[in-house]
């Protein structure tokens, strides 16, 4: 009989590096080890070796860096989802796309089970899981970390050297760090206890640390068309090409560095630092236009969409009704999203220095401080008294009581 064939999201970081043996050792199946080239770079040189060496039949590098900006990021980017106010997403929305190519994958090979090395302690188990539920629910889910004796990353590389398996990682330098075309987290080690300020020299991988950027700012002209960045200071790009132009940009200037001690969906609290350089920009640019081309009800009860939007993304929910229905509601808000911004980077800083649109709801005819012939000053005191009479009467009937409410 043929073995069980599962399905690996592999990546050849320390954690799926040793669970290609382990399947092994405890299934008796056949691995098939896929990694989504999200945009990690250098890390997906020599997998194709690695992991036929250490047991898997065979691996697919599957190039998603196109379809995660466009189908994931551009979405999110649109809704301005932050998670707790800084935090821009950066692996919550890698993970639906990289498990629906798993799926893809354990279809097209007739895998039962899909594998993952997410820990027991973290969010990427959930958003792994509900994207696998949501789109192939027979399939079974293998989740070593909630299932062998190994307790630590120490373990883990312990593990590895009993079985002769390079891990790209010490125990002198074992952050856990995720990677792709967005963004790249750290945690762990140091970062562990809150009250310790991040190295940033030592723990920076894409970018100069704001001490170290340049002394006279730089500035960027970013085009967008309906919500989406089309074009960075006049140049055309695809949308991963563009993501990557605005990370060289904005790391070139130290931005993009955010601290945080952030709420896990699990119920605790974890503190990383996360280089999120053409994010950041971006995120700023697109905000500025909105200020331009939104009226206020709608670019207020936004903000309200924003919040839950990224509540979503973080949890995994990409694929469910209401994360699909808000993002049917953005895409109606970013109808008019349409223009041109300049930003301003500086050691750390990206500040607004000009913004333009076709779709303007900014008259500079009525809010000019000189005369005017189009704005009757007189009108305001009509819309004053209306505006204040729920206060005048709640103010009246408090005389009439001396004051107070028994």
């Amino acid at each position: 009989m043929a073995k069980e064939k599962v399905v690996l999201a592999y990546s050849g970081g320390l954690d799926t590096s040793i669970i290609i043996p382990w399947l092994k050792e405890n299934y008796d199946c056949e691995v098939i080890a896929v990694c989504g080239d999200v945009g990690q770079g250098k890390e997906t040189e020599g997998l194709e070796e690695k992991a036929l060496k250490t047991g898997a039949s065979k691996l697919y590098i599957e190039n998603l860096q196109e379809e995660y900006v466009q189908d994931f990021i551009w979405p999110t980017l649109k809704a301005g989802a932050v998670y707790e106010g800084k935090y821009l997403l950066g692996t919550s929305h890698a993970r639906p796309c990289i498990a629906k190519r798993l799926v893809q994958i354990a279809l097209a090979e007739g895998a039962t089970a899909v594998c993952h090395g997410c820990t027991g302690k973290g969010n990427d188990q959930v958003r792994f899981e509900l994207t696998i539920k949501a789109l192939a629910p027979q399939m079974k889910i293998i989740a070593p970390w909630r299932i062998w004796d190994i307790k630590s990353r120490d373990d883990e590389i312990a593990y590895a050297e009993a079985r002769g398996i390079p891990v790209p990682v010490t125990r002198e330098d074992n952050y856990s760090m995720d990677r792709n075309i967005w963004h790249l987290s750290h945690e762990g080690m140091d970062l562990e206890n809150p009250a310790n300020e991040p190295d940033l020299e030592k723990i920076l991988k894409l970018m100069v640390s704001p001490q170290k950027a340049p002394d006279v700012p730089a500035y960027v002209e970013v085009e967008f068309e309906k919500g989406v960045p089309v074009a960075i200071d006049g140049q055309k790009y695809s949308p991963a090409g563009l993501v990557k132009k605005a990370n060289e940009l904005a790391a070139a200037n130290g931005v993009g560095i955010a601290d945080i001690v952030e709420n896990r969906l699990v119920g605790m609290k974890s503190r990383g630092v996360y280089e999120t350089p053409g994010g950041t920009l971006l995120y700023a640019a697109h905000r500025e236009l909105e200020y331009l081309c939104l009226d206020r009800q709608t670019m207020h009860y936004k903000e309200l969409v924003a919040s839950k939007f990224a509540e979503l993304v973080y949890d995994g929910n990409w694929y469910t009704p209401l994360r699909e229905a808000l993002g049917a509601f953005v895409d109606s808000t970013q109808q008019t999203v349409t223009g041109k911004v300049r930003m301003k980077l500086y050691k750390g800083n990206c500040t607004p220095a000009g913004a333009s649109s076709p779709y303007s709801l900014y008259d500079e005819d009525i809010a000019t401080f000189d005369a005017d012939e189009v704005y009757d000053q007189k009108d305001s005191a009509g819309f004053v008294n209306l505006f204040g009479l729920p206060l005048k009467v709640r103010a009246m009937m408090l005389q009439k009581n001396g004051g107070k409410i028994d």
